[in-house]
């Protein structure tokens, strides 16, 4: 094979191993989105979910360094601790939070008396029971979702604090600095992400490479149990 064979046959292989590896990103992404998207109206009626659960003690902040930095934050106060946002950012000099796996990484480093477990693309069912049985046990969830400051919409970590399913009720702290009550629909809009409207491409294109992840929740339990 000639010098000009292999340079065309290397300028096609340059131009469509992207688009390959893009296109079946976009198709696995799909894939998994629409496996997810399972009904849950009728699933909520359950008996399970009759009784409202609730974790108290969590006082919200407003995030100075990053929403993952406060919501630590948060969960350390709650737990009796004074790890804050400062102390993290000192500790690294940067945010080490951004993904769901990093995040999941310091609450284990930050908390060693917990297990911190992170579950990502759950169907909306298995999303609402992980966090129905966390709360019934005491223990608040830390979630991966859409949130809204200033009108804009960002990529977010929060503190769900309680469930009352019969009054279409989700609680969450929301380190912009309020106490937020959102529906059982809203809420499922809002980690699945189908609620950021207009999405940047850039951040479209984390949910294809799986750096972001849909539908995540981390559960923390005691290690002793």
């Amino acid at each position: 094979m000639n010098k000009k064979k292999i340079l065309i046959i290397s300028i096609i292989a340059i131009v469509l191993v992207p688009i390959i590896i893009t296109a079946s990103g976009f198709a696995i992404r799909e894939y998994k989105e629409k496996r997810t998207d399972d009904d849950f109206s009728e699933y909520i009626d359950s008996d399970k979910y009759s009784e409202p659960v609730y974790v108290d003690g969590i006082e919200v902040i407003t995030q100075d360094v990053s929403c993952g930095y406060a919501v630590l934050e948060m969960f350390s106060a709650w737990n009796g601790g004074d790890l804050t946002e400062e102390k993290l950012y000192e500790e690294y000099g940067r945010v080490v939070t951004s993904t769901g796996e990093a995040f999941c990484d310091e609450m284990n480093k930050q908390f060693p008396d917990y297990t911190t477990v992170m579950y990502k693309y759950l169907k909306n069912t298995e999303l609402i029971d992980l966090t129905y049985d966390s709360l019934s046990e005491g223990m608040p969830v830390p979630v991966e979702w859409a949130a809204q400051k200033d009108e804009e919409w960002t990529l977010h970590y929060s503190l769900v604090t309680g469930m009352d399913i019969p009054n279409d009720t989700v609680t969450v702290a929301n380190p912009y600095g309020y106490l937020e009550n959102v529906s059982v629909d809203e809420f499922i809009s809002r980690t699945r992400f189908d609620a950021y409207e207009n999405m940047p491409l850039f951040l479209r294109m984390g949910f294809v490479f799986g750096v972001f992840e849909k539908n995540s929740i981390f559960i923390v339990k005691e290690k002793d149990r």
